[in-house]
């Protein structure tokens, strides 16, 4: 008989494993077979594929379906593959599904959870309508000045060399960029990180940003799923270091700010502004910044809503958000650019003259308004961005009972509950060669005037989609343009003997990566 309570553990453990696997199927919603589904979560959580070719290879097996069911970790959602359907779920009926999977406890992380990443319903919508002032185009060229600062000690670091002929690691040059960006633009502190990588400012975001490796992931994985767990063990998302380290540093500058009265055209002044109600939505000098760029919508322009009380820790929890987002997204986007122009040699060339074209035009040293205007520059960045979005897919969580109506004569109503959460796969839909012909090819001219108007709205998500997508996507694009121009300005980049063709994908973060890395060479024009 001592086999039996062996058993009961089995079956009871077969049961809640399999549950989330049927939860599709019993609505009707055409999905893989449960032995499939288990595979492919297992595949996940031993990180045995990347989450991009898994969403991909998901994307693909239901090529004439609108939506299907599968699961993340273990949990039920639905893939949606249907333009229309996204821009129901992600505009339309935006209320429906205001909110983000909430994968932190407060008690654990309480600084992520009072981000707007991560706040819900008319908690998220106050913080969205009194964060979006800051991120008008009209600020963008506020802080102009200091990205381009970084952009230009960024090269000089490169000119000063004595050799030019090495491989260069650009997500780790790039991520030491964003970083001395995010720094000086975002927390109002100086620091050349390619020259000091060891400064406390990078080594703080490295530890915070940093969920690389197994153990790291299945950290994360129980926070999210056994917070008392975590909490009792100690797990943390935010390294308690790097917790105190942001705390200390924001409550100081503002400090001094206030105290002396203290004026820089940075992020945590905008906040401040924000605390006291000064900032509203100014579009009166509003600038053309790219296509990529998502309009903000009428909920982070309700004035009405900014009357939200800002704390030291609300922000800065916005502030470590920003960062968060900025120094690994932004560095991500960089090094695939900078890759695509290593290996499109003629793409590369007429970017470059563009580059000194709009030199020449600016006497040496380019405006704000100037960059904006540079369309092959924004249709390489924009193609880098379709072919290499920075994230693979993201969430929305049904917060009151949906229905999907049929169209398709295979199809019934799907009604979606409280709580049901929907994926929007963006690295999927960019590469489906019915809305991207030949996918995998790197090609700027998709996104020319003549072209892209062809692009199918809704097919193109790489800062997200709706009211809820990236606030900061006019400053990844900013701090991106202007580094690209000044580096090409200066130099060549080729191709290496450490150079990935194909690159391979990292299978161990969620987010895009190369398994490899991506190497490069810079190459100094004065040697040409």
């Amino acid at each position: 008989m001592f086999w039996i309570i062996p058993a009961i553990v089995v079956a009871l453990f077969l049961l809640i494993s399999l549950k989330p696997f049927r939860y599709w199927s019993k609505k009707g919603v055409k999905q893989n077979s449960i032995f499939q589904l288990w595979t492919d979560s297992i595949k996940i959580i031993f990180q045995l594929i990347s989450p991009a070719e898994l969403t991909l290879n998901l994307h693909n097996r239901f090529d004439q379906e609108r939506y299907i069911g599968t699961c993340y970790y273990f949990s039920p959602l639905l893939f949606l593959r249907d333009p229309e359907i996204i821009k129901q779920i992600a505009i339309k009926d935006f209320d429906n599904f205001i909110d983000r999977i909430q994968f932190l406890n407060e008690d654990i992380e309480p600084l992520w959870t009072k981000s707007l990443f991560l706040l819900r319903g008319d908690k998220w919508k106050s913080m969205r309508a009194t964060l979006s002032p800051s991120f008008t185009s009209s600020k963008m060229k506020g802080m102009f000045g200091l990205i381009k600062d970084c952009a230009e000690t960024f090269v000089e670091f490169f000119e000063n060399r004595q050799s030019d002929d090495e491989s260069v690691l650009v997500k780790d040059a790039f991520s030491k960029y964003a970083n001395d960006v995010i720094a000086s633009a975002a927390f109002g502190v100086t620091c050349n990180s390619l020259e000091n990588p060891n400064n406390e400012f990078y080594l703080m975001g490295k530890s915070a940003t940093d969920f690389s490796g197994f153990w790291r992931n299945m950290s994360i994985l129980l926070i999210g799923l056994c917070p008392k767990v975590a909490k009792l063990l100690g797990l943390r998302m935010l390294p308690d270091k790097a917790d105190k380290f942001f705390r200390k540093l924001i409550k100081d500058n503002m400090d001094m700010r206030e105290r002396n009265g203290i004026i820089r055209p940075d992020m945590i002044h905008l906040l401040m502004e924000a605390r006291k109600g000064k900032l509203k939505h100014d579009e009166s000098r509003e600038v053309d910044t790219g296509f990529a760029t998502i309009e903000e919508s009428a909920i982070g322009k309700e004035e009405k809503l900014q009357n939200l009380h800002l704390t030291d820790e609300s922000i800065t929890a916005q502030a470590l958000i920003f960062f968060f987002a900025g120094f690994d997204s932004s560095s991500t986007l960089m090094s695939f650019i900078a890759y695509e122009l290593a290996v499109n040699p003629d793409i590369q060339e007429r970017l470059r003259q563009e580059v000194d074209d709009t030199l020449q035009r600016c006497n040496g040293s380019v405006t704000y308004e100037a960059l904006m205007q540079m369309k092959y520059l924004d249709m390489v960045v924009s193609e880098t961005l379709r072919k290499w979005p920075t994230i693979t897919a993201i969430d929305r969580l049904c917060v009151k009972p949906y229905t999907i109506e049929p169209t398709n004569s295979d199809e019934k109503p799907i009604t979606l509950e409280k709580g049901d959460f929907v994926w929007l796969p963006m690295y999927a839909l960019h590469r489906d060669p019915k809305f991207y012909p030949e996918p995998d090819r790197f090609d700027p001219e998709r996104f020319s005037d003549e072209n892209k108007s062809k692009i199918i709205p809704y097919t193109y998500l790489p800062f997200g989609m709706g009211p809820r997508s990236c606030i900061g996507n006019r400053f990844a694009l900013l701090e991106t343009k202007i580094l690209f121009f000044t580096l090409l300005s200066k130099f060549n980049i080729s191709v290496t003997n450490k150079t990935d063709i194909p690159l391979t994908l990292c299978q161990k973060q969620f987010n895009l990566a190369a398994s490899n890395g991506i190497w490069v060479g810079f190459h100094s024009r004065q040697k040409e």
